[in-house]
């Protein structure tokens, strides 16, 4: 439960990465209903404040202008503080529900201000308000009143308010009008309110609008991925399922079309390649018979190349150095057959490091030579054989290029990899180091770094098949100069290759039997001797 709980996260988590085309859609297509639901919802709130706020205001000018007309009007010019006052009132009981100040001159010359509600007097009207109801404009044919009526809104005490003012015609009071605007503003904030929410679910439904048609969309995207993946892992014969006309079916129809091309060709490819190694694992067994009978010749000859005329020596010695030479081929390109059939089979046993690195050295004679800086007790679980020539090839190329003495150091290094432990063996040599150019090509088959010299001692086998022998235990081999002169190649190897060959650690009786049959049962294969195994690279 827990499993596929975390599981599932795991996907969503997955499908919603920073860098995911899903994500950006479902930002795209909210950020897009984000802006237009703004844009719609600003432009309705405009819309409908300005048509509130209108309908409000006019509704209360024009109340106040007719009752300004019918009851101040019928004052007399000069009226008394109570006929104001009581005017006032009268004024402020209509349904607009407004506030009225009226201000008037009395008989003795003196200024009355009659207010409907104390709350309100004539302070609270703006000043430049005052100075345009009572500004007194010249009749004419564009203006045919000498005074008008003026508006202007303003918030007191934190509460929005219409004010209003005008003078009677004819010399009569002026009077100012205060209405309230909580109401419309109210209403105005209930609005904004739905507006916002309604911002908010089209935000959503965008979102989940997005996340359908991103799925619609990127589910054959993600099936043609995963099939990449597969065709890239080698299942040649993976293949969509098409449905539909669009341009995703058409990609599918191009992937299944493309697929079984590649399929047809890498079959046509590896039927070459499997041809070509039958060929060579062929003719190299059809050679292994004369070169017997031819060997056991060249060894009689060179028993008795002392007692031959001066004359035919030289050409008998030629003979019996390329016989051994053409035996170490068939043997190098026999291995190499092996590694690329996939016969090639670990026999581990528990080797001391040090006391193989020597056995190697004093088998071809090199312990003069050669130094060794190996702590005894270093014990590694690999093929032994397999190590040897590793071994006789890097040392061996090292003496042939770089002269002595060759330093060979062993040493371990902890890993946190499956297989513990690593062996790390240094073959340094005193030589002028390998030329940046070759050193991309020191491990290719048949390669030599000078051209002028294509016949020469080595096959261009040797380096190859040493890394082909680290690459079946799990490790690899570097190479690269030292900075105070000389060739490095730097050997890693796990200390147990037992998770690589299981079955055979488990039964080495009958790998040993397995290996035989695949030829690797002979005592002088590619590099056992230190000559023909070792190769001409880049020195």
């Amino acid at each position: 439960m827990g499993g596929a709980v975390s599981g599932s996260l795991g996907r969503v988590a997955g499908s919603l990465r920073l860098t995911s085309l899903r994500l950006r859609l479902v930002v795209v297509f909210a950020l897009v209903a984000l802006t237009a639901a703004v844009a719609v919802s600003g432009i309705a709130y405009w819309i409908n404040r300005d048509a509130v706020l209108t309908r409000a205001q006019n509704a209360a000018l024009n109340d106040f202008r007719e009752s300004l007309g019918d009851n101040a009007g019928a004052l007399p010019r000069r009226p008394a503080c109570d006929a104001l006052r009581e005017t006032a009132g009268a004024m402020a009981s209509t349904t607009q529900r407004y506030e009225v100040v009226l201000i008037g001159e009395q008989a003795g010359g003196s200024r009355c201000e009659a207010a409907s509600d104390p709350a309100f007097t004539l302070e609270d009207v703006p000043r430049a308000l005052r100075s345009a109801v009572a500004g007194k404009r010249p009749v004419d044919a564009v203006n045919k009143a000498p005074y008008h009526l003026y508006w202007q809104r303003i918030t007191v005490n934190g509460e929005p308010y219409l004010v209003g003012g005008a003078t009677v015609i004819g010399g009569g009071p002026t009077g100012y009008m205060f209405k309230s605007l909580a109401p419309e503003r109210d209403d105005l904030s209930s609005l904004a309110w739905s507006l916002g929410i309604a911002t908010a679910l089209a935000l959503v439904g965008s979102a989940l609008l997005a996340q359908a048609a991103a799925t619609t969309v990127l589910r054959p995207v993600q099936r043609l991925g995963e099939a990449a993946r597969r065709l890239g892992e080698g299942r040649l014969e993976t293949r969509l399922r098409v449905s539909g006309k669009d341009e995703l079916a058409e990609l599918s129809r191009t992937f299944n079309r493309t697929a079984e091309a590649l399929e047809q060709r890498v079959a046509d490819l590896s039927a070459r390649e499997e041809s070509s190694r039958r060929f060579v694992a062929d003719m190299s067994h059809e050679l292994r018979t004369p070169l017997t009978a031819i060997t056991a010749v060249t060894e009689v000859l060179e028993d008795e190349v002392d007692s031959l005329d001066p004359m035919i020596a030289p050409a008998v010695t030629l003979v019996v150095s390329e016989t051994r030479r053409l035996n170490d081929l068939v043997e190098n390109l026999m291995e190499v057959t092996r590694f690329d059939a996939g016969t090639a089979r670990l026999v581990l046993d528990d080797v001391d490091v040090a006391d193989q690195v020597t056995a190697c050295i004093d088998a071809r004679a090199w312990l003069d030579a050669v130094e060794l800086d190996a702590d005894r007790g270093i014990t590694a679980r690999l093929d032994p054989r397999r190590l040897d020539v590793i071994l006789a090839n890097l040392i061996g190329n090292a003496l042939k290029h770089g002269g002595s003495p060759v330093r060979v150091s062993v040493r371990t290094r902890e890993t946190a990899g499956p297989d513990g432990d690593e062996l790390v063996i240094r073959v340094a040599d005193r030589g002028p180091g390998i030329p940046e150019d070759v050193l991309p090509h020191v491990f290719d088959r048949f390669y030599k770094a000078s051209a002028s010299r294509p016949r020469s001692e080595g096959s261009g086998l040797g380096l190859s098949i040493a890394m082909e022998n680290a690459h079946i235990h799990g490790g690899s081999i570097t190479a690269g100069n030292a900075p105070e002169g000389g060739a490095v190649f730097t050997l890693r190897l796990p200390r147990d290759a037992s998770r690589l060959a299981p079955e055979q650690d488990r039964d080495r009786d009958t790998d040993t039997a397995s290996d035989t049959e695949s030829g690797t049962d002979t005592d002088t294969g590619p590099g056992a001797d230190g000559g023909g195994a070792h190769r001409e690279d880049g020195r």
